[in-house]
């Protein structure tokens, strides 16, 4: 579902050109999300529209965005320096655009771990927390935990909503990691759901009741980040 009131920006990326964004920011907002999307689809698709919805009703402006490969038309993601300067311009935009909110980053898959590598590597200015919807620990059918050593660098609360049938991570993997990294941060499981966050019929959900939940939880999460 399209926003009507989401209005289109665009972002400038040092050495990467311009990529496009939309910020939607409801009355009385509480906080703004920077919202990543995944590897295989950009800004517009429906996950992100449902989510960049559903947070607007909670009260928390999105601003989403392409990261550069998307925005010229390219299947083939960025390297993760130029990816990691699109979470920081971001950011940055976000700031400059919403000036007061408590700043989230984070995403969806792929934009997700981009954001967490730009932390890991230099704090994001004025972010508070990171929230991952679908962490990608490994690629499908390889288990590891290898992409999940940057975390340890990371020195503010996350947020993982996890389906409990990812096959990006695997959750005797992702548990001792979120273990690890202490109490700041939070492994919400969303149980029968797999890496797009789909249920199957015998669940005895929908996709719609599993998108509920994972919007309370990001909410109820950032509601709960400390000033």
């Amino acid at each position: 579902m399209k926003i009507a009131s989401a209005q289109k920006l665009d972002i400038e990326i040092a050495n990467a050109g311009s990529v496009s964004a939309l910020l939607d920011r409801p009355p009385k907002a509480r906080a703004c999300f920077v919202f990543a999307h995944g590897a295989g689809a950009g800004m517009t698709h429906p996950f992100m529209e449902t989510v960049a919805s559903g947070l607007r009703e909670r009260g928390i402006a999105t601003l989403r965005y392409q990261f550069p490969y998307l925005e010229k038309g390219s299947k083939r993601p960025d390297p993760p320096p130029i990816a990691q300067a699109a979470v920081r311009a971001a950011v940055a935009e976000a700031a400059r655009r919403c000036p007061g909110l408590p700043l989230i980053a984070g995403g969806k898959s792929f934009g997700g771990r981009m954001t967490s590598q730009a932390q890991a590597t230099a704090p994001l200015d004025g972010v508070r927390g990171l929230a991952f919807l679908g962490f990608p620990l490994h690629p499908a059918g390889k288990p590891s935990s290898d992409r999940a050593k940057h975390l340890a660098d990371v020195k503010i609360p996350m947020l993982f909503v996890q389906g409990t049938r990812d096959n990006l991570a695997e959750l005797k993997l992702l548990e001792p990691v979120v273990k690890s990294l202490g109490r700041s941060v939070t492994l919400h499981r969303v149980e029968a759901a797999d890496h797009s966050f789909h249920v199957p019929a015998r669940s005895g959900r929908n996709d719609r009741e599993v998108m509920n939940e994972i919007l309370d939880a990001v909410a109820g999460w950032i509601g709960a980040i400390p000033g």
